[in-house]
């Protein structure tokens, strides 16, 4: 059995050179030449036993460069399920919402330890919501004119599609930013929770049951019995813990800027590089791309 060895530098913070992967195919025992996915960004290697990706990471020297690894045969994957905060946008939604309310910094703190797995997401989610109680509509749409997408998450998306592929973005946030998120993406579906309202403000609670971990893996297998295809053709993306059942379930689960409770348990990650590692992770390369 094969495996591919891919190598993704952050565009801003260094290029990937010809010595630096000759550097890494040496440590995993490589044989066959390089295949260049982007001049200077990515490139792949072919080798012929499971690589050690920390004896591959080690090679890099401490150059902001991602390896990720994959089987040779069936790269490419028929579903794509992301998660959105600090995944497919840059930041946590509702931490920049809880800043309209003057609680940014002590929702932010909750945030942080969800995210990391140490208290029970669903009831941080309900305490963070009941939180912004009377916060005014209007502090919704000051919230979405400040959210970014993540570079290349148009991308992503729109290659995968073109090549056949169902895309859904599940969140543990909320509707409101989904909806707009998938909208401006192009992705298929979108599924998160609801604020409840009552027209002028917010209620302080979300409609039950409470999207989490649970529901995420289970519209990973949702999903993949739509597309047609197995859990191992299937790609999954997230950082925090929430997302952990699905990133181990998927065929390809890559842990983005993750915290560090999923750094620890989930093999390929992204550290430095853009959503952009995803597509050269399933071979394409940059003349693949669909830039949108």
């Amino acid at each position: 059995m094969s495996y591919v060895l891919t190598l993704v530098a952050d565009r801003r913070a260094t290029t990937l050179t010809a010595a630096t992967v000759d550097r890494v195919r040496a440590s995993v025992g490589g044989s066959e030449a390089p295949r260049v996915l982007c001049e200077g960004e990515a490139a792949e290697l072919r080798v012929w036993q499971a690589p050690d990706l920390a004896v591959a990471r080690a090679a890099l020297e401490g150059a902001a460069i991602d390896v990720l690894c994959t089987s040779g045969r069936g790269r490419r994957r028929g579903l794509l399920v992301a998660d959105m905060d600090s995944t497919i946008v840059t930041g946590e939604t509702l931490d920049e919402l809880a800043e309209y309310a003057g609680l940014g910094e002590q929702i932010a703190a909750i945030t942080r330890r969800s995210m990391n797995g140490e208290i029970d997401f669903r009831e941080a989610l309900r305490a963070r919501v009941a939180m912004l109680k009377g916060l005014e509509l209007g502090a919704l749409e000051k919230t979405w004119a400040r959210t970014e997408l993540t570079p290349g998450a148009k991308t992503l998306v729109a290659t995968m599609r073109r090549h056949g592929a169902l895309t859904a973005l599940v969140s543990g946030g909320f509707t409101f930013f989904t909806a707009r998120v998938a909208a401006l993406c192009g992705f298929d579906q979108h599924r998160a929770n609801v604020l409840l309202d009552d027209g002028t403000a917010l209620t302080g609670a979300v409609a039950e049951p409470i999207l989490g971990s649970d529901t995420k893996l289970a519209t990973l297998h949702e999903m993949a019995a739509l597309r047609g295809v197995s859990l191992r053709a299937t790609l999954a993306v997230g950082d925090g813990a929430n997302d952990l059942p699905m990133l181990k379930a998927a065929g390809l689960g890559i842990a983005y800027r993750a915290k560090p409770v999923v750094a620890g348990e989930v093999a390929n990650r992204v550290d430095h590089a853009d959503l952009r590692a995803l597509l050269f992770a399933q071979g394409f390369s940059v003349g693949d791309f669909v830039e949108e």
